[in-house]
């Protein structure tokens, strides 16, 4: 093997970086090392705030001015560190591909995606607009957006979040980079849609012989894509080892109990002892009775529009769980902003404790509304940044209740505080100096502050690290069982649905093809489509995921 064959791909060695703060320097990494080869995939992994994504943005130059680099990171030997901007903007986009964890932010909202993706492949290439957009389309046909033809012309806000997940995924991929560096590039997705990804990127890398630094807090992703794991904790590596050793036997104690929260999918023998699903459902008013729901998002000029939801009904008893999953698009979402009011149904009813949510006055609607909230997927964004977080869960005080004394509301926010294991004296703090699992804390203490009988709970754990998701599920599930409120749980992780949820009702294009107990659905699924679903939901172990990826990737072909 010739030494040029021996160099890696990338090579950190030592990389420690420093932020300027008003309190002094701020160690975020210390000292990291790793390489990658040509088709090698390194993940690296740990808690937020544990410094993967910070490392990885030293390699193309895009961390803030306030924060200083140590140590050396090489590109097929060349010196990043000290190559001139001009080659910075060569490679990147070039040679070296980035996707973005949140496309929402990452992509431009006054473009449509395939100018922004054609603006990539000229920056890099002298071909034609026109050429750049015939390929844009068939970079968004490859990854498996559908229509390309139209979505090309449509703008982020249009599309949904896996879609805007794969059309990142396309402007990455635009330039054949040699080098791919994914910042949790299926947090957003449905498990189909995330095993198509996966397999996408495996073929890519396997046609190109790129190297991909992945970085995710999905276990089963790791299981299936990475060579190597790097696990980082709080900007040091504790932990770097190939995939099948560390899953088979984590040394550190930190990687232990990663591996640890992982949630999975029971089986039947694990579920012998357990209390039936049924045997926790109360009998009288049901929380949330849903019929003939149909709803149509608008269309422009004489077009009808979409119908995102058709003929759905279901219904939630008092102090259970129901769960709604299915593929992006499907209507999960949708459903559960038509409970809350947010989008007008086109037809059918929906009754919250026995009182319709879709009838009577305004006025009735609005005093209908303390009796149910909803906990939100991104609590970044559903927070007020100009609120301190006591004000933002004293709100609905302020709204429903404001005859309330100031005193008094400030007494039921730090308790409140209390109930979701926050410090009470943090009700001074911004959103902005909490962590991500601590600002879903918040948007659980709002959600909970009016007693509600109901809570709709959209993808409240999709965004958060393992760890850090163990927690909040382990308190949401304490709190459901202590305040014995009924839940809306809106979920692509069937591992999760698993632990708490008594029902589960499966969508497909807007209509519920499934319903049931859970341990029913999930164990002995009578459609084909849920148990695709099932069949595509990744797990923690290395070998049996690689058998099930290559599996599915024989059924395709």
């Amino acid at each position: 093997m010739s030494a040029v064959e021996e160099t890696p791909l990338l090579s950190a060695r030592g990389v420690s970086v420093t932020f300027d703060t008003a309190d002094g320097p701020a160690n975020v990494t210390r000292r990291v090392s790793f390489d990658v080869a040509p088709g090698q995939t390194i993940a690296l992994v740990g808690e937020s705030g544990s410094g993967k994504t910070v490392t990885a943005m030293t390699v193309l130059h895009l961390l803030p001015e306030d924060a200083h680099r140590a140590g050396a990171m090489a590109y097929q030997g060349e010196d990043l560190f000290h190559a001139p901007p001009e080659r910075i903007r060569e490679l990147r986009g070039g040679e070296i591909g980035m996707i973005f964890q949140e496309p929402m932010t990452a992509l431009n909202p006054v473009y449509t995606v395939g100018r922004q993706i054609s603006d990539a492949i000229r920056a890099h290439r002298p071909v034609s607009r026109a050429d750049a957009h015939r390929e844009a389309i068939k970079l968004l046909a490859d990854v498996g957006i559908p229509e390309p033809e139209r979505r090309v012309r449509s703008y982020p806000h249009q599309l949904s979040g896996g879609q805007r997940q794969r059309a990142m995924i396309a402007m990455a991929i635009c330039n054949d980079p040699v080098l791919l560096i994914a910042d949790e590039p299926t947090t957003a997705l449905d498990v189909t849609v995330q095993a198509e990804i996966l397999a996408l990127l495996r073929r890519l890398q396997q046609e190109r012989g790129m190297g991909i630094v992945l970085i995710t807090h999905d276990m089963g992703v790791v299981a299936e894509m990475a060579d190597r794991v790097v696990v980082m904790r709080q900007g040091d590596v504790v932990e770097s080892a190939g995939v099948f050793e560390l899953f088979a036997a984590p040394q550190h104690p930190y990687t232990q109990a990663l591996l640890a929260a992982v949630p999975r999918v029971r089986d039947s023998d694990s579920l012998a002892d357990t209390e039936p699903a049924e045997a926790r459902i109360r009998t009288d008013t049901p929380a949330l009775e849903v019929e003939g729901l149909n709803v149509r998002y608008p269309g422009s000029l004489l077009k009808r529009g979409f119908q995102a939801v058709t003929d759905v009904s279901f219904t939630i008893p008092r102090g259970s769980v129901l769960a709604l999953v299915g593929e992006s698009g499907s209507g999960k979402s949708t459903i559960g902003k038509a409970v809350v009011g947010l989008l007008p149904p086109e037809s059918g009813e929906i009754r919250i404790a026995g009182r319709s949510a879709t009838a009577g006055s305004a006025a009735e609607r609005r005093a209908l509304r303390s009796a149910y909230a909803m906990v939100f997927q991104d609590p970044a964004s559903s927070l007020n940044p100009r609120l301190t977080i006591g004000e933002s869960i004293g709100e609905p005080f302020v709204v429903h209740r404001p005859q309330m004394r100031r005193a008094e509301r400030d007494q039921r926010v730090e308790a409140l505080l209390d109930q979701v294991e926050l410090p009470p004296a943090w009700h001074t703090r911004y959103p902005h100096e909490l962590s991500g699992g601590q600002r879903q804390r918040v948007g659980i203490a709002r959600a909970l502050a009016l007693d509600p009988s109901l809570l709709i709970a959209d993808e409240p754990t999709s965004a958060l690290d393992v760890s850090v998701q163990a927690a909040v599920l382990e308190l949401f599930s304490n709190l459901q069982q202590e305040l014995q409120f009924s839940c809306l749980f809106i979920s692509h992780d069937l591992a999760v649905v698993d632990l708490l949820a008594a029902e589960v009702a499966v969508l497909q294009a807007g209509r519920i093809v499934e319903i049931g107990p859970t341990e029913s659905v999930l164990r002995h699924p009578r459609e084909e489509y849920t148990r695709r679903l099932i069949e595509a939901a990744p797990v923690p172990e290395p070998m049996l995921q690689r058998e099930r990826a290559a599996a599915r990737l024989r059924i395709a072909r």
